[in-house]
């Protein structure tokens, strides 16, 4: 059918559908022009409603040529001055972009995307809120607006977001971010499904590449998509003053009207587990554990990085020193609290209360850089290594233990291959320099021995069904109750 379609329909449909891009563009163009924030908070003139038909016609007629042929809705959507947000999942495609087009509700989009040929004037003309990546203050401005629109009394166009914030492969609901509940004003959740036989839509950053998806997408004689509008959820008081509370509320009837479970995991939990470091985390790594429980105590993503240079600082300064819960609390400047206690019992080796700080400065700077191994291991060395630059071999297995999330290692296999001289100790430089000849010296020298089949890194290996690996499936990421798995007990 591939072989096909790719010489009959597909190039029809690529270029109908370009085609129709093309003709939105003019009516796009010259209904952005000259439009201020003042008009655009006033009701429609008689002539942008007649652009707005004519570009949600030609815009169906993209998808159609895309072998939408039919758009099933159900429920009704509420007007802007009954919910001014529309929070949509699962986000899963580009192909999300149907019911942006369908309604032309504001999206949230970088500010980048507005210098995109073409489609950039479209993006302009449903008044987008523009996240700016090189200003540093672009998060809490992009709130800000929000906020505003959102209790403009219906002035403004609704605003339509994703708020998992990422595609995910639709196996679950991941984690909401915020944004679009801090307003605090009534929200109206949309699902979409697409019940093809066969999945050409779902794109995530592991899998088909976005040409490929919609190479194959192209190929498919119909394409099928739902759009479902739930009932407006008006959140209580204590949702007002909770916007995580009332994300995850929100979350949970979107997640039993489509059938699926919720994951407290993240996005960066994800990139965490399959970053395309030297290191593969196995499936049973506690260092999800431990990212989430950083996020729970309030590090944010933006200053990790700055965090983390502090806090080695620190560490290399205390050297060997061992600390309790009352020191680790004042070393990261957090009160005592649950959460704390939970971190700090990760890393509580033997349960006698005291921890080994450089054991958190290492799993911190896992999380912060994933796909970064060396940069890890080099920071790992700083605060291993004697005054003479050497670390023996039980502080790689220290090393490479933190680094895994994992209770048990044996790195002699390891170690005699890095250590050439059998000085039976080695430096940064030595191990760096085995590394670059070696790329693949943890599947060489770590997995085969210790790993193997009953750990799941086989299966974590090999690349998901479109993304969300085995780690997130809700049978493992549901149960909050179950214990902490601790690092080395």
């Amino acid at each position: 059918q591939i072989a096909f379609m790719t010489l009959t329909l597909f190039p029809i449909r690529l270029f109908f559908a370009a085609f129709m891009m093309l003709l939105a563009w003019p009516f796009a163009f010259i209904a952005s022009m000259g439009s201020d924030e003042q008009e655009l908070e006033k009701p429609l003139s008689w002539w942008r409603k007649i652009v707005d038909i004519l570009l949600k016609a030609i815009m169906r007629m993209m998808w159609l040529a895309g072998g939408f042929h039919w758009i099933n809705v159900k429920g009704r959507r509420a007007l802007p001055a009954e919910a001014a947000i529309l929070t949509v999942a699962p986000h899963s495609s580009y192909f999300d972009a149907i019911p942006v087009t369908m309604t032309f509700a504001s999206i949230v989009m970088k500010a980048e995307s507005k210098d995109i040929p073409v489609w950039g004037t479209l993006i302009k003309y449903i008044r987008p809120v523009f996240v700016s990546r090189s200003d540093q203050d672009s998060r809490r401005k992009t709130v800000e607006e929000i906020k505003r629109r959102a209790q403009s009394d219906g002035k403004w166009p609704q605003i339509m977001i994703f708020p998992e914030g990422t595609c995910t492969n639709r196996s679950c609901l991941i984690t909401f971010k915020p944004g679009a509940f801090i307003p605090g004003v009534p929200v109206q959740p949309v699902v979409l499904r697409y019940p093809n036989k066969l999945d050409t839509i779902t794109w995530t950053w592991q899998g088909p590449g976005a040409l490929e998806i919609l190479w194959l997408t192209l190929c498919q004689f119909h394409n099928s998509v739902e759009i479902e509008f739930l009932p407006v959820y008006i959140p209580s008081e204590e949702e007002r003053k909770n916007p995580v509370l009332y994300a995850n509320n929100v979350r949970r009837v979107m997640a039993e009207a489509l059938g699926v479970s919720v994951t407290d995991y993240t996005f960066e939990d994800c990139q965490l587990a399959l970053a395309e470091g030297q290191l593969r985390l196995p499936s049973d790594t506690c260092l999800l554990e431990f990212a989430k429980l950083v996020r729970s105590l309030g590090l944010k993503p933006e200053t990790l990085e700055d965090d983390l240079d502090k806090y080695a600082t620190s560490a290399m300064k205390m050297k060997k020193e061992k600390i309790d819960l009352k020191e680790f609390s004042a070393y990261l400047e957090f009160p005592v609290s649950h959460t704390l206690e939970n971190m700090f019992a990760l890393f509580d080796e033997n349960e006698d209360g005291i921890i080994d700080i450089r054991e958190f400065v290492i799993a911190l700077s896992v999380v912060c850089k994933p796909s970064k191994t060396l940069e890890t291991i080099q920071l790992a060395f700083q605060l291993y290594q004697s005054d003479n630059g050497t670390i023996t071999e039980e502080d790689l297995a220290h090393i490479l233990k933190t680094a895994m999330g994992v209770s048990q290692i044996n790195v002699t296999h390891l170690f005699r291959a890095v250590d050439e001289e059998e000085k039976g100790k080695i430096t940064y430089d030595d191990f760096y320099r085995f590394a670059e000849l070696h790329p693949h010296f943890a599947e060489d020298y770590l997995y085969p021995d210790q790993m193997g089949a009953e750990c799941g890194l086989e299966t974590l290996s090999l690349s998901a069904p479109n993304g969300i690996c085995t780690d997130f499936s809700p049978e493992n990421a549901e149960d909050k109750n179950k214990p902490l798995r601790k690092k080395l007990n």
